[in-house]
C-alpha cells in the first residue's frame, strides 16, 4: 500500500526546529521562568509587530483571547454581538461567555465568510438606530446591538472595509477572530495598503493550538489592538484582575500564556513568512490541477483583496462522503471544517433559529472537505491527492457541485 498521506504533519517542523526548541525549555528550567517575564514579553512584542498592530497580549488559548476581547471592549449581558453560523463553536463560546447574545448572518458563497451584505441587511431591517444615543438595537427583542465578529476562516480574511464601514455608521466594535488567519493579508482600498490580520479591528483574537499555522506546543493565544486602554484591560483579565500583584482592579481569570510556549512560539514566529509562503505554493499547485483534472470540485476563491495563508485548503463536492472514504481507503487523510452550521447545533437549540435561515452555510456544510495542506507537502503527495481524486471522479461520475451566486 502506498505511504500515509496525513491531512496536519506536525512532526516535521518539530524535527527542524528540535534543537532551538530544546534551548526554550532549557532556558525556562535555569531561570525558573515558567509564568510571564522576558520570554513572553519578547513574543508579545515580535507578534503585535508581526501582525501590524500596536500591542499583543498574551494569553492562554484563543477562546480566551477572543472571550477577553469582547469582555475589554466593553460587551454587556445581552449585547448583540454578530457573527457567522460557519465557525467553530469557539467564537460563539467567547460572546456568551462575556455575556453577550450572539447573531447571526450568512457566509459568502465565495470565501465562506461574513457577507457584508446580509450582515447590512440585518442592520437596515431588525435594526434601528436611536438618534439621541447613537446606538444601535434590535427591534424586537431592544437589546442593543454592540459589536461584530468577523471570522477569518480557513486563513482567509473576511471583506474588512465593508464591514468596518457598516460597523462605523451604526456605532459597533469589530473584533476579528482571526484564530485561522496568521499573516493573512487583505487589501483595503480606504487605507490603499495591504493590511494584516489583526490590524484591523478594534482588537483581535488568535490561537495557537498546535495545528494552526503558527501553533504552540500545547494551548495558547493571543490578543492584538491599537487602543492601549484595552491592552492594559486584556493583560488584567488574564491574571485575576490584577494591575500589580495582589491589588485587583477587577475580576480577571486564570488565562495567562505560559513561558515555553511563548518561547516556542517566537522561535516558529521566525518561519511563519515562509511556511505561509509554501502553503500559498501549495493551494496554487492544488487549484491548477483541480481546476483541469476534476471541474466538477469547487475550489477555494481568493478574491483580489486577499492574501490567504491556507490554514486549510478546504474543496466543496456533491459526493462529500464517499470522496473521503476514497480518499482513506488510498491512504490519505483529510478534515471536515465544519460538518454542522452553529445554529443548527444542539448547544443552540434555544436560539430562534430553524433550518432554512441560513442557506449558503447549509448548503456548503455536507459538502466542503479539507485535503492535506501543511508547509513541508511534498510536490509527489500533493500530485498523489489529486490523481486519487481524479480516479474518483472516473469511477463515480461525480454530480455538478451547484456553484452558488459568485459572492466573494
Amino acid at each position: 500500500m502506498a505511504s500515509y498521506i496525513p491531512f496536519l504533519d506536525l512532526i516535521a517542523p518539530h524535527e527542524e526546529l528540535e534543537q532551538e526548541l530544546i534551548a526554550v525549555f532549557q532556558h525556562a528550567l535555569k531561570t525558573a521562568g515558567f509564568i510571564g517575564g522576558e520570554m513572553v514579553q519578547n513574543f508579545e512584542r515580535a507578534f503585535a509587530d508581526f501582525c501590524q498592530a500596536k500591542h499583543c497580549v498574551g494569553v492562554a488559548n484563543g477562546t480566551d483571547a477572543l472571550r477577553f476581547a469582547l469582555i475589554a471592549s466593553g460587551i454587556k449581558r445581552h449585547d448583540i454581538v454578530i457573527t457567522v453560523p460557519n465557525t467553530f463553536i469557539a467564537t460563539t463560546e467567547a460572546i456568551t461567555q462575556a455575556g453577550g447574545t450572539p447573531v447571526f448572518v450568512d457566509v459568502s458563497s465565495g470565501t465562506y465568510n461574513m457577507d457584508s451584505e446580509r450582515l447590512r441587511e440585518y442592520l437596515e431591517t431588525q435594526c434601528f438606530r436611536d438618534n439621541k444615543s447613537g446606538f444601535s438595537f434590535h427591534a424586537k427583542s431592544g437589546k442593543r446591538v454592540r459589536a461584530v465578529v468577523p471570522v477569518h476562516l480557513y486563513g482567509q480574511m473576511a471583506d474588512m472595509d465593508a464591514i468596518l464601514e457598516l460597523a462605523e455608521k451604526h456605532n459597533l466594535l469589530v473584533i476579528e477572530d482571526a484564530c485561522q488567519a496568521h499573516g493573512a493579508e487583505y487589501f483595503s482600498k480606504k487605507l490603499n495598503c495591504w493590511k494584516r490580520a489583526g490590524s484591523l479591528g478594534h482588537a483581535a483574537a488568535f490561537s495557537f493550538y498546535p495545528g494552526k499555522n503558527l501553533g504552540a506546543c500545547g494551548e495558547a493565544g493571543a490578543v492584538t489592538t491599537n487602543s492601549d486602554e484595552l491592552a492594559k484591560t486584556v493583560s488584567m483579565l488574564r491574571d485575576h484582575g490584577q494591575a500589580q500583584k495582589y491589588f485587583h482592579d477587577i475580576e480577571g481569570y486564570n488565562g495567562r500564556l505560559d513561558t515555553i510556549q511563548a518561547g516556542i512560539l517566537h522561535v516558529k514566529l521566525d518561519h511563519l513568512e515562509e511556511w505561509n509562503k509554501q502553503r500559498r505554493e501549495h493551494a496554487q499547485r492544488y487549484s491548477e490541477l483541480l481546476s483541469a483534472a476534476v471541474p466538477d470540485i469547487v475550489v477555494p476563491c481568493e478574491p483580489a483583496w486577499s492574501r490567504s495563508v491556507y490554514h486549510l485548503y478546504v474543496v466543496r463536492t456533491a459526493h462529500r462522503e464517499p470522496l473521503k472514504q476514497y480518499l482513506a481507503s488510498a491512504n490519505i487523510g483529510t478534515g471536515i471544517h465544519y460538518p454542522i452550521p452553529l445554529h443548527l447545533q444542539k448547544a443552540y437549540a434555544a436560539l430562534p433559529y430553524r433550518k432554512g435561515d441560513f442557506p449558503i452555510s447549509e448548503h456548503v456544510a455536507p459538502q466542503i472537505l479539507s485535503l492535506p495542506m501543511f508547509p513541508s507537502l511534498s510536490a509527489e503527495a500533493l500530485e498523489r491527492v489529486v490523481s486519487a481524486i481524479s480516479e474518483f471522479s472516473s469511477l463515480h461520475p461525480m454530480e455538478k457541485t451547484q456553484v452558488l451566486v459568485a459572492s466573494a
